[in-house]
């Protein structure tokens, strides 16, 4: 990966530079986790960028902030520091208009990612509100006791109480970036069908993540290969909503079931 920023002394663009963007294949880190061509969910990433800015044509500043929709199974996704140094180029950049600034984003992002990316440069009145909760029951109030701060799924176990079907999330997660070793502080949302999983037993395997380095959307997908390898789950869901760092934040998500993911800002996004 020497072609990331990530980790290095890097200039502060004040131009429009769509060489900034890094893309990273997602292969080889599936491969690493025994995912082969066939993807066992599908899914996407989510971005949010609250920090973008172009010039119009009388040289006066606008600002908006940005939605990206990459999909799982998308050939690359984009290291975040080189999206935030390219977004970051658009601020002395003039553009015609509005749309002419997401047709420039779309077309970069696209072609970085290797899919179709669907973009939005929202009027910050049309930017979502904040989520005032995560849908489901929260873990955070459980007693648990544990130890465990590498990822460990032999953590995870069944109650043996038959099937269930329940939504689970906790705001205790953090990983920490491969590269850098910096925190990643996220809330993680659980949504399965089958047998019923032991939430003290999840909310343990969750916090092993604590010193576990991986970039956001390889962590949610391993999470989704542990649960369904373990838990034997029919149908499986697996949200990350990670806090913004730079002005961008990033909420992957892989399911093999029917539920719509809930796209939503958390309180801490």
């Amino acid at each position: 990966m020497d072609h990331i920023p990530l980790g290095k002394a890097t200039p502060f663009p004040d131009r429009y530079d769509r060489s900034l963007l890094a893309p990273i294949e997602r292969a080889a880190a599936r491969r690493a986790m025994g995912i082969g061509a066939t993807l066992p969910f599908a899914g996407e990433d989510v971005w949010h960028g609250y920090e973008l800015s172009w010039l119009n044509p009388r040289g006066l500043p606008r600002v908006a902030a940005l939605r990206l929709q990459v999909g799982a199974d998308s050939p690359c996704m984009v290291e975040s520091k080189s999206m935030k140094l390219y977004l970051n180029g658009f601020a002395q950049t003039p553009f015609e208009s509005r749309e002419a600034v997401t047709h420039r984003l779309r077309e970069d992002l696209s072609d970085a990612c290797g899919v179709t990316v669907n973009v939005a440069v929202l009027p910050l009145a049309e930017l979502p509100a904040a989520a005032a909760a995560l849908p489901g029951d929260c873990l955070d109030g459980l007693d648990v006791a544990t130890q465990a701060y590498q990822r460990e799924p032999d953590l995870l176990r069944l109650t043996g109480g038959g099937a269930a079907e329940e939504t689970l999330y906790t705001h205790l997660f953090r990983s920490l970036c491969p590269v850098t070793g910096q925190p990643d502080w996220a809330s993680v949302l659980v949504r399965y069908r089958g047998p019923a999983i032991d939430r003290e037993a999840l909310l343990r395997y969750l916090v092993s993540f604590r010193q576990h380095q991986a970039f956001h959307e390889t962590t949610i997908e391993q999470i989704f290969l542990d649960l369904k390898d373990r838990c034997r789950s029919e149908e499986l869901m697996v949200a990350g909503y990670f806090l913004r760092r730079g002005g961008v934040d990033i909420s992957p998500v892989r399911s093999d079931g029917p539920w719509d993911w809930p796209l939503v800002r958390t309180v801490r996004q």
